[in-house]
């Protein structure tokens, strides 16, 4: 290590959407010449975290990786949650402790742990006994985070949130509709709601946020953010987005890409609800018959077990032997992880069904590609809400997960967002910025300097 070369550790927690913004941010820091050390969890949720972990380490060999052994958890003991990857969330922060000697014998000594915003509770005695700096990745939208630390005063002034008024109020900020908060924030005993209440209110203890966002996405909440108007002592907002797909993470996906080499340009829908969204048999049957009856050509990513382990079924069983025969003649559907941005970045893909997750909006922003907003869960309201504001894509806000949508209705949407010229126009134009932000002299380049000599000047090294 050169002497004055900066080192990094780095702490995802749980699942694809909060792993894949940290390897982006290693890869980049890399190529910054800094010195990284990975953090990994064991045991691992899902095969594909386990599989990226991998192909990462391959690929940057320069990159230390440090082993944190989790201690077991009984599951009986975490309220109101059979989530595999909340579990894994709550594991980690109760095994946050043993990280002190691990971090205190890296050499040469760190500048900074960046970890994810799911830890900051457990994480900060770790920081502060150690005398380093910390920051973490906010794995979701800048508007999402200008909800998530404006929370504590928000909820000091409306107490519980079943009495939340229909709207937040965020100054600064168009309102939250009370529909777009995330619903386990509803239930106070859940163990997302002790998480996410616990670590909102530590938000100014933090020395940095990193965000993967950019102005040409979301110009307004990133002017409250940085203003640093919603919190006192709100902590530095980085804007380090969009961060985009890497070479690393480029999987088999030979038969998904001969079969849209052989379809025309801006022809097909693709249709994905992300690594860790599980489908009624009833919705994924609706589904199918919905892009049937558009008419379109269509790429579909089923899934019906939250855990890939646990994915077993085929897909006769999953949609039925009949349907799946009628979906032949212009689509192709798989039952399998896929390398969703060489999908994206394809020439024949013109549309995207998403449910969301910050990582597939910032992708389809990164492409080029229209969204047909269709949230699930968690903060995935308040990210369509981005969707639509920005232009990236269309939302309709009846569509959920708590009715099964029909056929008929998704069909039309599809044909509504494919034959948009408007929509094309404006996800065209925001392709542009996030390009700009992330070439040379852009937006991404200027954050990386300034985060590296602050990072260099804290004096906080172990």
């Amino acid at each position: 290590m050169q002497p004055d070369q900066t080192h990094i550790a780095l702490l995802p927690s749980a699942g694809m959407g909060h792993l894949t913004p940290f390897l982006r941010l290693a890869d980049l820091l890399v190529r910054r010449h800094c010195r990284v050390t990975l953090i990994t969890t064991h045991p691992i949720v899902s095969l594909a975290e386990s599989r990226l972990v991998s192909c990462f380490l391959s690929a940057f060999p320069q990159v230390t990786q440090l082993q944190f052994h989790l201690l077991p958890l009984d599951p009986s003991t975490v309220k109101h949650s059979t989530d595999p990857f909340f579990i894994q969330y709550e594991t980690i922060r109760r095994s946050a402790h043993l990280l002190s000697p691990l971090l205190a014998t890296l050499s040469p000594p760190l500048h900074a742990l960046v970890y994810d915003a799911l830890l900051i509770s457990s994480i900060i005695p770790v920081t502060e006994t150690l005398h380093f700096s910390n920051y973490i990745i906010f794995p979701s939208s800048a508007r999402m985070l200008s909800f998530y630390s404006y929370f504590p005063t928000f909820a000091s002034k409306s107490g519980d949130a079943p009495a939340m008024p229909c709207d937040v109020e965020i100054p600064g900020l168009t309102p939250i509709p009370r529909s777009s908060i995330p619903p386990l924030l509803f239930i106070p005993d859940s163990l997302f709601a002790k998480i996410f209440m616990e670590d909102s209110r530590k938000v100014a203890k933090l020395n940095g946020v990193l965000v993967n966002t950019f102005e040409g996405l979301e110009a307004q909440s990133l002017e409250v953010l940085t203003g640093r108007k919603l919190l006192e002592g709100m902590p530095s907002v980085f804007v380090v987005g969009p961060l985009p797909p890497c070479e690393f993470e480029r999987g088999e996906c030979g038969d998904q890409l001969k079969w849209l080499d052989e379809q025309p340009a801006r022809s097909v829908v693709y249709v994905s609800f992300g690594s860790r969204t599980a489908m009624s048999r009833d919705q994924i049957r609706e589904v199918g018959e919905g892009l049937v009856k558009s008419g379109c050509r269509f790429l579909w990513v089923i899934k019906d077990k939250k855990v890939d382990k646990e994915e077993e079924e085929g897909l006769d069983e999953v949609v039925g032997h009949e349907l799946m025969e009628r979906m032949e003649a212009k689509g192709l559907v798989v039952k399998k992880w896929v390398d969703q941005p060489q999908i994206l970045g394809h020439n024949s893909v013109g549309g995207f069904v998403s449910h969301c997750g910050w990582n597939s909006v910032t992708e389809a922003a990164w492409y080029g590609v229209p969204i047909l907003a269709w949230p699930q869960g968690g903060d995935q309201k308040i990210n369509a809400e981005v969707v639509e504001a920005s232009g990236v894509g269309m939302w309709v806000t009846s569509w959920g997960e708590e009715v099964v949508v029909k056929g008929d209705e998704i069909g039309g949407r599809i044909r509504e967002m494919m034959g948009s010229e408007l929509l094309r126009g404006k996800v065209a134009e925001i392709r542009e910025k996030a390009r700009k932000a992330s070439g040379d002299g852009g937006s991404i380049e200027i954050t990386f300097k300034r985060l590296i000599e602050e990072w260099k000047k804290s004096n906080k090294s172990i």
